[in-house]
Formats: C-alpha cells, sequence, structure tokens
C-alpha cells in the first residue's frame, strides 16, 4: 500500500511511494503528528541520482523489520534536497557539526518542532565499516527519547545556537581591494595538484567556478592563473569522468587521475563547466576545449531536454542495477564496434583498453597520453565516437530526474546564450529563447517565480538562487539575441529579489518573506557545486547597474563583498561565484552599445567583434534606432553616426569616441581592457 509520498511530484520521493516505511513529505501535517504522538522525527534527505541513496533505500527503507522500527517510534520525513534547498542546507549543516562530515543520503533525528539532536549520513543494516547497524541506531534514538530526552533536548538547544551563529557569516570590513583577489590566487597556486590537475583528494570534484576565477585572471594578463586554468580543463576531460563518447560530465572522480567517475550526471554540472570550457576556449585558442564544450551542450540537449523547453536535472548512475553499466565497454564490445583494425588500432592507441577492463571487468575509456590529438585525429576520434554511442543508446538508460529546477535551468540558459552568441550556434541560441520562454510561462504560473516544474505541475517557493540564476540567465540571452523582453524580465526579477529576499541587515535570505517558518531564516554564503544564492545576487546587482547606470545597486553589491573578503581570500575554492563578482567590483567594466538594425551586415560585424576574445566585464547592448521600450539605459541617447551602425565604449556611462568600423571598437575595447 502506497505511503503518504505517493501525490508528490519528485521522482526522488515518488522512488519511496511504495516502502513499507509510512514516509510523509515535509509537511506541517507530519511535524503535527509528532507532537501529538509525541515521537522524534526521522528525516532522510537525498535526491533521485545518489547512487548511497538507492543503496540505502534497498538495505533498510524497503526492509519490512526496519520499516516497522520506524513506523514504531518515529514519524518520518522525506525529502527531496532538489527540490528543498533549504532543508537541506540547515540539516546538513547541523550534521557536519556533530559528525565532522556531511552527504547524501542524510539521516537526521529532529525534535517535533525541527531541531536536529542526532543525525548522519549512510547507515548499514549491519555493523560495518566502523558504523553500527542502522537498526542499532533507531533503537538507541529511540530509547534515549524515552529515558534520556532532557540531555537530547540540550543537544538539540546547542546545535540550534550553532546554526543561528552560522547565519551571521560576514562582518563590517574596508572597501573591497585588488590584493584580496591576489591573495586568493597565491592560496590557488600553493593548493593545486600540478600532476593531477585540481585541488585537494580524492573524490575529485570539478571546481567550474574557481576555474573561471582563474581565467579571469588571466584575461587580465596573469600566466600562470592561465597556465594552471589549462592544466586543470586539460586533466579533467581527459576521459573518466568526462564521457568522451557522448559528451557531458560525471559528478566527480573518485581517484586522483580523474580515471574513475561517480556515474551520475547533473545538470547543474554540465551547466557550469560547458560555459568554463567555451571561456577557456577564448583564452586559451585549444581546438579541444570548444569541442567539449560543444559536445556538453550537445548531450544536455539529447538527454536532458524537455519537449518543452526546460531540463532535466540529471541521469541516475545506475542501469540495470549496476553503477556505470551504461557507460562502459568491453574489449569485445569495442572489437565489434570497429571492426576496421586500423580504426581499433587507432582507438586503442588513444583509449589503451585491456580484456581485463581498468573497472570491474570492463573499461572506462581515458585517454593514454596526456598531450591533445591533433586536429586531424580529433576529427577521425569523433568520427569513432559517433559510431559507439550509436550503439551505446541502444542498451538501458539510467533512469532521468526529469523534474526542472529554476536555479539549474537558469545556469543551463547562460551556457547556451553565451555559446550561442561567441560560437555563433544558432541551435545553441534556439535552445536559449525556448528555455527561457519555458521559465517565464511555467515557472511563474500565478506571476510568481516557483522552484520546481515536472509533468505539468510547478511547486515549491523559488530561493534566492532561484531568482538571481534566472536574472544573470535572461541577462545572458539579452546580450545574444537582444530582445528587450529579456532585460525587462530581468530587471522584474531583481525588483522581487529587493522586495522580499533582502536582509535589512544587509545581503540576502536564501528564503522570501512569506517563506514557511523554519528553526532559522538561511542566508547560506558558501558556494558548493552550485553558487550561492548571494554570490548569484551580487553578480545581478553588478550587472544590471552597469546596464542601467544604477549606483544604489552597485553600492549594495559592494557592501556583501566587502564583508566577505577574507573569506574569499582564505578559502578561495569556497568562495568562487564571489571571487568573479569581486573581479567584476573591482572593473573596469566596459559597456559597449550598438546601435542598429540587426539584420545590417555591418551591424552584425560590430557584435561580431564583442566575441572575439574573452571579456568577463563587459557588458552589451544593441538595438535598431531609436531602442524600443525595455531597452536598457545604457542604449539612451546614442545617435547612430553618419546614418552608419554605431558602437559606443563607455565606463561608467561615460563614452568614447563612437565608431562604426569592427577594427576600431576592437581597438578601444583592448585601450580600455
Amino acid at each position: 500500500m502506497p505511503n503518504h509520498l505517493a501525490h508528490e511530484n519528485s521522482p526522488y520521493l515518488l522512488q519511496h511511494a511504495a516502502n513499507p516505511v509510512d514516509w510523509f513529505p515535509w509537511s506541517a501535517e507530519a511535524l503535527e503528528k509528532a507532537r501529538q504522538e509525541d515521537k522524534p522525527v526521522f528525516l532522510s534527505i537525498g535526491y533521485a541520482a545518489c547512487h548511497w541513496c538507492h543503496v540505502m533505500a534497498h538495505e533498510s527503507f524497503e526492509d519490512p523489520e526496519i520499516a516497522a522500527l520506524l513506523n514504531r517510534y518515529f514519524v518520518c520525513i522525506k525529502v527531496d534536497r532538489e527540490e528543498r534547498p533549504d532543508l537541506d542546507g540547515i540539516y546538513m549543516e547541523a550534521v557536519a557539526a556533530m559528525t565532522g562530515q556531511g552527504g547524501w543520503p542524510m539521516s537526521v533525528f529532529i525534535t517535533p518542532d525541527g531541531r536536529p539532536f542526532y543525525g548522519g549520513t549512510y547507515f548499514p543494516p549491519a555493523p560495518r565499516y566502523g558504523m553500527p547497524s542502522f537498526a542499532e541506531v533507531l533503537l538507541a534514538v529511540a530509547r534515549a527519547w524515552r529515558e534520556d530526552r532532557e540531555n537530547l533536548l540540550e543537544s538539540a538547544a546547542r546545535l540550534h545556537e550553532h546554526l543561528q551563529r552560522r547565519m551571521l557569516i560576514g562582518e563590517a570590513a574596508a572597501p573591497l581591494r585588488p590584493e584580496i583577489l591576489e591573495k586568493a590566487l597565491l592560496n590557488l597556486v600553493q593548493g593545486y595538484d600540478w600532476e593531477h590537475g585540481g585541488w585537494g583528494r580524492a573524490p575529485r570534484f570539478p571546481q567550474p567556478m574557481t576555474i573561471e576565477f582563474l581565467l579571469r585572471r588571466a584575461a587580465r594578463g596573469d600566466k600562470l592563473a592561465r597556465q594552471m586554468a589549462v592544466h586543470a580543463l586539460q586533466a579533467m576531460a581527459r576521459g573518466g569522468m568526462y564521457d568522451v563518447v557522448g559528451g557531458g560530465f560525471a559528478r566527480y572522480a573518485t581517484d586522483d587521475d580523474w580515471r574513475v567517475p561517480h556515474f551520475e550526471k547533473m545538470l547543474y554540472d554540465n551547466a557550469q563547466l560547458a560555459l568554463v570550457y567555451l571561456h577557456g576556449w577564448q583564452v586559451s585558442g585549444e581546438p579541444f576545449f570548444r569541442r567539449v564544450c560543444e559536445e556538453t551542450l550537445e548531450f544536455m540537449l539529447r538527454e536532458l531536454a524537455d519537449p518543452l523547453g526546460g531540463f532535466y536535472s540529471s541521469l541516475d548512475a545506475d542501469s540495470e542495477g549496476k553503477e556505470g553499466q551504461f557507460y562502459l565497454w568491453t574489449w569485445e564490445e569495442l572489437e565489434a564496434a570497429l571492426p576496421d583494425p586500423d580504426d581499433l588500432v587507432f582507438f586503442t592507441t588513444i583509449y589503451p583498453v585491456t580484456t581485463a577492463g581498468n573497472f570491474e571487468g570492463k573499461n572506462i575509456l581515458q585517454r593514454a597520453a596526456k598531450e591533445l590529438p591533433s586536429e586531424a585525429e580529433a576529427e577521425r576520434l569523433a568520427g569513432l565516437h559517433r559510431r559507439l554511442l550509436a550503439l551505446r543508446e541502444k542498451r538501458v538508460r539510467p533512469g532521468t530526474d526529469d523534474k526542472v529546477l529554476t536555479a539549474w535551468n537558469a545556469l543551463a540558459l547562460a551556457a547556451f546564450a553565451e555559446a550561442g552568441r561567441v560560437l555563433g550556434r544558432a541551435d545553441f541560441l534556439a535552445a536559449a529563447q525556448k528555455n527561457a520562454r519555458f521559465l517565464l510561462d511555467h515557472l511563474q504560473p500565478a506571476g510568481r517565480l516557483l522552484r520546481s516544474w515536472r509533468a505539468g505541475q510547478a511547486r515549491h517557493n523559488a530561493y534566492l538562487e532561484d531568482q538571481a540564476a534566472l536574472i544573470l540567465g535572461l541577462l545572458a540571452l539579452y546580450q545574444a539575441d537582444g530582445d528587450p523582453a529579456w532585460m525587462a524580465a530581468a530587471r522584474q526579477g531583481l525588483e522581487t529579489l529587493l522586495a522580499h529576499y533582502a536582509d535589512p541587515q544587509g545581503g540576502f535570505f536564501d528564503t522570501r518573506a512569506d517563506h514557511e517558518a523554519l528553526i532559522i531564516r538561511p542566508k547560506d554564503v558558501l558556494d558548493n557545486a552550485t553558487p550561492s544564492g548571494s554570490a548569484l545576487a551580487a553578480c545581478a546587482l553588478l550587472a544590471l547597474a552597469a546596464f542601467e547606470g544604477r549606483g544604489d545597486w552597485h553600492a549594495r553589491a559592494q557592501a556583501m563583498l566587502d564583508s566577505m573578503q577574507t573569506a574569499l581570500s582564505g578559502h578561495p575554492t569556497a568562495f568562487g561565484q564571489w571571487l568573479s563578482a569581486a573581479d567584476f567590483a573591482l572593473g573596469p567594466v566596459q559597456e559597449v552599445a550598438i546601435i542598429g538594425e540587426r539584420s545590417d551586415p555591418r551591424t552584425r560585424a560590430l557584435t561580431d567583434a564583442l566575441n572575439q576574445a574573452f571579456r568577463p566585464r563587459l557588458v552589451a547592448a544593441q538595438a535598431a534606432f531609436p531602442p524600443p521600450a525595455g531597452s536598457p539605459a545604457l542604449l539612451e541617447g546614442r545617435p547612430m553616426l553618419d546614418d552608419q551602425p554605431t558602437a559606443y565604449v563607455c565606463q561608467g556611462f561615460t563614452c568614447r569616441q563612437p565608431v562604426t568600423r569592427p577594427e576600431d571598437l576592437i581597438r578601444q575595447l583592448n585601450e580600455a581592457g
């Protein structure tokens, strides 16, 4: 008999709807039941593509004996962390404080009023890995609730105080200084692994925001930052974590050499990595980086796109009950797929494979040499990849979490819009336009932005990251196609952000002012796998301030950055998006206005000139004369010169001599930058 999750919309929650555990979704009803029955709450948080979430579900939540313990002693709540990042953030912080680490599945025991008192991550069904069995944990917590509740409540009170203090990150400080970014770079250099690429030890996660900051430093002429960024990009894309056959990146690598991935594929990773590889190509000129960018976006269109225009959240790590099954190759499969001996020899020279395999009897494809193949070799290799992809498509596919999340889609929107603009890919630009229309139409069903959509239903309040990321995605699209509707929607989004998320003490809360009351109102500033809502909000304020000449918006972002600068310099990998915001705030920011009909080849020549280099501190607006309603203030009062399409290069809304030739525009940009 289904439990209370049967009417939910999240694929992750629906996966547990037939468990013998009497699961509830997070709700006032469930908490009230715990109060009335005087039971603690067992809160389980995970997500659909999480391998160990599946393991614990099969081992414990499908086990009738463990389910009986849960149902007898607890009210059980299941949460999809991707739908409810507020709950995930609060209770992950609590688990990290209790155990020194966090992860998913997250298992937390809380009081009926929501205060955590004990928790962990995965618990095995029998004692192993140095951990007690899950049943032992349940019985111990139930006994302590009956017999030692006073100590449990004291623990809950201490954790609550800790969580409240964590919301006070940041302090008043002197104005942001360029030396802060230099200190951050020095820390990144000192912590970089020049042998394997990346920071920290295995499991090794991609760091797109950190690499983006390095590319921004490279654009300022820093050769070491450029070298480090290029090295990291090459290391990640050699194979293993990068799907060389079908494009796109797995969540992380389990080893230092990026060879063995954790095979789940997340939308947010691929959106951010596609963009950073695009910028890596612009900075280095390395064709391989452009190819990775395009293949990653093509993977997203092929395997994550909803017909209406949204992008799905993730692909599971498992298929046919085995991790990575979809992506692995036996020697015999490769022999059959590549019957020409010359092709097989060439392919296995690039990707050494064996009959024994390099992962559970099969082969993960990873390039042997660290040097990149020549362009001719790359073209030949691409043809062989296509042949293998066609064969792979006949396999049983990994499960797809087909919910559409606003913030993650906004990251994809920005990537498709910018790649469409820079690479001249009309299909990428069309995907961005379709995605923006989907988000504005389907995620705002009553004029109020929501977090999640699936199967025609939009649910859950939008969070700060949703509002801010959407603003930035819309601005990227406006700069790609010049439609003032995107600019108008971005401005409206910023007004919503200021009206409903602002903290009177400075910065922004993660939840709207009318969001349900939780034990704290979260205000997370750390950049994790996705940028923090606060860092995205700072970026949105800075960008729109540049388009509209709004010093008050710039000042709000500046105050946020001023309070964060100690954290930025000391822990740069935890504040990658903030570092990009700081780079923009320190300037100089170039404001470019182009006046001319978009269909005019002379106008296109001017806009194309903007795409020839990576210019991370540039905002650009283009319109015919006179600019249509909804256009940014940057376009106001800009006449055409001699009735020709004309470009204005400005800084702080003070412009240089207008120009009509692309070469003059490039010269002014280079002189000003």
